[in-house]
């Protein structure tokens, strides 16, 4: 805005100075004009009188007729000259005038006292969908934004903001920084370092975030004093990757024996399903198919012993136990198919930082995979083209378990995913993209899962600041555990409270080699019986903690 104001002070004066030459130029002119051509001699200051008249159209007629040619041509000129200057004003002048009046005044400090809240530097996607969290938890917060054009888009949508420069401990002032419970900073990396350290001035003890697109940034922001520096490209690789490696770190294959003719499988949410976007107590799982629902992935986290009012978004993996043929019938509801706990060959189209972090993960739990680039270089098994079908072939996705496209550009990412679902139409295809707008198109591709940047950072970052540790599904596993619990004999499932108290599912009951796999509320647990019981690896930890 600063710089703006310079700007039309500048045009400004360059315009008086031009107008003035006008003037000044059109006197002496009509002085020797009326002098020369038509013998009736005037003085500079009639002269000045008359270009003035002229150039403000509200006058000049005194003198006239003109007799001489001369005089007639130069009052024609002098006539189109005064237009253009008048023209002329009207962008200097007037439109920024009426733009000043119609438009909102961005506040320069907060209208109203501000404490508790969160100081977000500045306007990005990711910042939208970390105020979405923000919003969701009833937490205020203000927008600190340079540029006064995004500064009054976010005033005239609702948004709180003030104009202010984030890397300025002034600025941070206005925000009342010191009265905040954090501060999030989300521009570049040098910039939110900049920023960190202004913050670290006005209050050092109030929490900052920062996000970094560079790991390697990471170092300089904790340098300059950030308490928690997220990398959601790292995290969204490493989210993906867990969906992957989730039966090579649990027990949810063989390793547990839950019993003949009961499974557990995954079946994604498509589009075109009925069960798209309604609560899981309307969607008529368990009564039209019988399977039921122990978990959910959604937005990059796993939900246990999901509620009756939990959304089933589009993308959304339900986490089923049932019979082969219920399982089946929940596959045909969703318009999907039911997808078991087999760790197979994995192959990662795209080795930027996202396809180097999950192939990391992939590399730690002892899954094999295979890498496709563009380009050559360490680490890359296949070169080529990924939106050419001869090429993706080359890179065995025919035969493998799974596909993680971890392609930089959403359009490259949705045409790769058409391409791989038409060649592989059973392969499980897990999908990054930048914007979140882009996620619903690239899930009408083909994908199975599909996370986006924007969203992973914002729930990063919000999880550091609002507690209750990380979000991202890269730190969550799904595990099973068989176990004798005599704390909870004579209990029923309600009154043992397992679910509220740990955040497991009780899945199936072994009571004398009898399998009940109906476990619901009131389900007794009698001396004796073994309790198959499905929840994060945090979980489980909690449950055994908690029951002994």
């Amino acid at each position: 805005m600063l710089a703006g104001l310079e700007q039309w002070k500048r045009r400004a004066a360059g315009y008086a100075v031009l107008v003035f030459a006008a003037l000044v130029a059109t006197a002496l002119g009509y002085q020797w004009g009326m002098g020369t051509y038509e013998g009736r001699p005037r003085t500079f200051l009639e002269s000045i009188q008359f270009a003035v008249e002229m150039f403000t159209t509200t006058g000049f007629g005194g003198d006239s007729p003109w007799e001489s040619p001369q005089m007639n041509l130069f009052i024609t000129v002098t006539d189109l000259l005064g237009m253009l200057l008048l023209v002329g004003a009207l962008p200097v002048f007037v439109g920024p005038f009426i733009e000043t009046v119609l438009s909102s005044s961005v506040p320069r400090e907060p209208e109203t006292p501000l404490e508790d809240h969160v100081v977000i530097c500045s306007d990005t996607t990711r910042a939208q969908e970390f105020i979405g969290e923000l919003d969701a938890n009833g937490i205020p917060y203000v927008f600190v934004e340079p540029d006064g054009e995004r500064a009054s888009e976010l005033y005239e949508s609702g948004r709180n903001v003030i104009k202010a420069d984030p890397e300025t401990a002034a600025g941070l002032d206005t925000a009342d920084l010191p009265a905040a419970r954090a501060l999030f900073a989300d521009v570049s990396d040098r910039v939110d370092a900049s920023i960190v350290l202004a913050a670290k001035e006005v209050a050092a003890d109030v929490p900052v975030v920062s996000v970094v697109e560079d790991p390697d940034a990471a170092t300089y922001h904790r340098l300059a004093g950030a308490d928690h520096v997220v990398s959601p490209r790292s995290e969204l690789g490493e989210a993906l990757a867990a969906k992957v490696t989730t039966a090579e770190r649990a027990g949810i294959d063989e390793t547990v024996a839950i019993g003949d003719g009961f499974q557990l499988g995954e079946v994604s949410i498509r589009h075109g399903s009925r069960l798209a976007g309604s609560r899981l107590a309307d969607s008529g799982i368990r009564e039209e198919t019988g399977a039921t629902v122990v978990g959910l992935w959604a937005g990059g986290g796993f939900h246990p012993t999901p509620g009756a009012d939990r959304r089933l978004p589009v993308g959304s993996v339900l986490l089923v136990s049932g019979r082969p043929d219920q399982l089946e019938r929940l596959a045909e509801l969703a318009r999907s198919a039911v997808r078991g706990f087999r760790a197979g060959r994995t192959v990662i189209v795209g080795y930027g930082q996202v396809g180097r972090a999950a192939a990391a993960e992939l590399e730690d739990a002892g899954v094999p995979y295979t890498v496709f680039d563009r380009e050559d270089a360490t680490g890359v098994d296949v070169v080529g083209d990924a939106t050419d079908p001869e090429m993706l072939l080359d890179s065995g996705i025919v035969d493998a378990e799974t596909v993680i496209l971890a392609l930089p550009d959403d359009t490259t990412t949705e045409f790769t995913t058409l391409v791989a679902r038409d060649l592989a139409p059973r392969t499980q295809i897990l999908a990054r993209v930048e914007e979140q707008s882009n996620i619903s198109k690239t899930y009408r591709a083909g994908a199975d899962y599909v996370l986006s940047l924007a969203a992973v950072s914002g729930r990063m970052s919000a999880s550091h600041l609002l507690g209750g540790g990380d979000t991202a599904a890269s730190t969550q596993y799904v595990d099973v555990v068989r176990r004798r619990v005599p704390a909870l004999e004579g209990m029923t499932v309600a009154d043992a409270a397992i679910g509220e108290r740990t955040g497991c599912t009780v899945v199936v009951i072994d009571r004398d080699g009898e399998m009940l796999t109906d476990v619901g509320p009131n389900t007794a647990i009698e001396v004796g019986d073994e309790l198959v019981v499905l929840g994060t690896d945090e979980g489980i930890s909690t449950f055994e903690r908690t029951f002994g």
